[in-house]
Formats: C-alpha cells, sequence, structure tokens
C-alpha cells in the first residue's frame, strides 16, 4: 500500500496540493499569508508540506513524523497572526482529498496518521522557548554573538569569538555551546516571525566564515588514519550542522571530506569509490527527505567499493525520534556534534575488532 501511496503522490502531487488550497478557499477568504506571500500561495506552500510530510510517514510508519511537524506548522502560525482554524482547515481539507482520490484500503491507513494531527492540534504549544538560557555555560557569550550576528554586525560576533578563543575557550565549547545553540535560536526566531529569512541567512553565512577563521586552531591535531566523508542529502539545504562535525571530528584526529548541501546520490557513491573512508556521515534537517536519505543509504550498500563502511546519520527528524535510523538501514546516529565524534571512533573501534 506505501507503493500506491508514493505512485499517486508523485503522479499527482500539484493537483492534490491545488485540490487542498481550493477546499481551503472555500471556508474562509484568501487574506494575506505570512511571510509576505499572497495567501493563496502560501497555502499551496503549507499544504505541499503537508502531503510530503504526511506520504513519509506513513512509509517509516511513524505517526509522530507528522505530528512533530503539525506542531512546527501550528507555532509558524500562531507567529504569523493566522486564525487558529486555519491549519484545522487544511489537514480536513487534505482528509477530503484524499478519500476521493485513494482506494478505501489506504485510505484507511493514511487517515490515521491525518486525525492523529488533529486530535493533537488544541494540546500543541503555539510558543517556542529560547534555545539561549542564562544559566547555560558560556550563556553571555552567546548572547553577545547572537546580538551582534542580529545587527548585522559580523566583525564584532568574529572579534567576541576571537577574543574568547585567545582567553582559553575550547573551540568545542565555541561550536557546541555558542554557534550551535546560536543557530537553534535563530531558526526559531524565524520560526517565530522575529527575524525575516534574509537575517536568517545572513547569520548563518556570517556564522560559517568565522568558524572558517578557527581553522588554524582545528587542522593541527595529529592525524588518526581515520578517514570521514560528510554530506548532505539532495535537496537540503541545511549544512552548518554537518560542517560541525566535520570540523570536531579533524580535532579529534580524523582527515574528513566536506561534501556540504544537496548533493546527489550518484556524486556521493563515486567519492566512496574514489577514497579510501571509514565512515560516511549523512545529515537530514527535514522530515521529508528521509525518503531521499533510504535511497542513499541503499546505494551506498549496493556499491563494491563502499559497502563495509559504516554510515552515521543526524538530523532534526532523528532528534525526534531516536530509533528512525535503524529503519533506513544507517549504523548509527548522532544528536550533535560531540556525540557525532564519540559515535564514529566506537563504530571504527568495533568494525576493527569485528574483521580481527
Amino acid at each position: 500500500m506505501k507503493e500506491e501511496l508514493v505512485q499517486l503522490v508523485e503522479e499527482q502531487r500539484e493537483a492534490l496540493v491545488r485540490a487542498v488550497v481550493d477546499c481551503v478557499g472555500e471556508r474562509g477568504p484568501e487574506g494575506a499569508g505570512p511571510r509576505g506571500m499572497p495567501g493563496r500561495a502560501q497555502r499551496l506552500q503549507d499544504a505541499y508540506a503537508l502531503l510530503r510530510h504526511l506520504e513519509q510517514a506513513v512509509c517509516a510508519e511513524r505517526t509522530d513524523l507528522f505530528t512533530n511537524h503539525v506542531a512546527w506548522v501550528k507555532a509558524t502560525h500562531t507567529a504569523y497572526g493566522l486564525p487558529a482554524d486555519e491549519l484545522v482547515a487544511a489537514l480536513r481539507c487534505l482528509q477530503t482529498v484524499l478519500r476521493q482520490r485513494l482506494s478505501a484500503d489506504l485510505y484507511a491507513v493514511v487517515d490515521e496518521y491525518l486525525v492523529a494531527g488533529i486530535t493533537c492540534l488544541p494540546l500543541l504549544p503555539t510558543d517556542l522557548p529560547s534555545y539561549v538560557d542564562a544559566n547555560f555555560p558560556l550563556a553571555e557569550l552567546t548572547m553577545h554573538f547572537l546580538d551582534a550576528l542580529l545587527a548585522g554586525d559580523r566583525h564584532e560576533a568574529g572579534r567576541l569569538i576571537h577574543q574568547a578563543v585567545a582567553q582559553g575557550t575550547g573551540i568545542e565549547d565555541i561550536y557546541l555551546k555558542v554557534f550551535q545553540r546560536a543557530q537553534h535560536e535563530i531558526g526559531r526566531l524565524w520560526q517565530m516571525n522575529r527575524i525575516s529569512v534574509a537575517q536568517e541567512h545572513f547569520c548563518t553565512a556570517a556564522t560559517q566564515q568565522i568558524m572558517a577563521q578557527l581553522y588554524p586552531h582545528i587542522f593541527t591535531t595529529e592525524k588518526t588514519g581515520r578517514h570521514f566523508i560528510a554530506t548532505c542529502i539532495g535537496g537540503d539545504l541545511h549544512e552548518i550542522g554537518l560542517r560541525m562535525v566535520a570540523d570536531l571530528l579533524e580535532m579529534a584526529g580524523w582527515d574528513t571530506y566536506y561534501l556540504g548541501a544537496d548533493v546527489p546520490v550518484e556524486s556521493v557513491v563515486r567519492t566512496l569509490g574514489e577514497r579510501a573512508v571509514h565512515v560516511l556521515g549523512v545529515s537530514v534537517t527535514m522530515a521529508y527527505h528521509l525518503a531521499a536519505a533510504e535511497a542513499l543509504i541503499r546505494s551506498v550498500r549496493a556499491s563494491e567499493a563502499a559497502r563495509n563502511l559504516k554510515i552515521l546519520v543526524g538530523g532534526q527528524p532523528f532528534n525526534v525520534m531516536p530509533d528512525l535510523w535503524k529503519q533506513l538501514g544507517a549504523d548509527a546516529h548522532a544528536r550533535d556534534a560531540r556525540e557525532a565524534v564519540r559515535v564514529a571512533n566506537e563504530l571504527v573501534a568495533g568494525h576493527s575488532e569485528e574483521r580481527g
């Protein structure tokens, strides 16, 4: 039945999305959408995302994949002042459209996920807590760093980091307690309509520039002979978390080959065949990229040159559902860059013991 759903969505995705939006439009005025988009354009985007997350959740047999996305949308809609019943209307219209186009057996499965999304809505929060707390280690530095980025002053942001390093703050602490928390908070501020997408992009780019300035401190560690390739799934443009993983592995003595964002499967497999690699790191930021991640893992396993390497995955979907990595065929999951270093070392040590 999963194949039936995937085929239908692939063949009729645009028509399904339009039908959902037409249905929602009959239930209320168009109005202005969030982020300056016209109401219909925003509804098309939202319906597209709902359908993609629903498809992935059904295929993975994980209701929480879908309800987690519903929670994200509710917080965003609240931040933009959209009517509380807008999301309920979209979910009910998605029910109506799919009931008309799916077989009865498949619709019964899909409806379980939609009902879960609708049922959980009243219990979901309308706001998200800050990722920066005054009681956290390096909280003052993180807040000043974040303030500088939001003010558009990357030079001041960089000065703060270099000063902290000169005064003895470790690079790992800078990455995990300052950069990582600041990036999470920037994402939250964007979601809650407190900064623009342009500001979010600037903050991320500035952070990456400052990370690059720290490389003289990173690439001085004696090498262990272990090799790591880091890649984001094709279509996934969020790369800064994976870059942190690669940098901290370099500090731990690994040689890393960082492919970055939006890498096609064939390019990853070819690169693995060209290099002696112990661990492949795969980043998945959005749940609707999970099918692409699974396809990449299958292709790697089928490759003669790469079938024996270990695959480590990370990203928000795996943090929300800690056992999801097993369903995709990976060897392990890490919640952040520090854990990725520990798990990568354990994977290689364990593989060496198996071979011994």
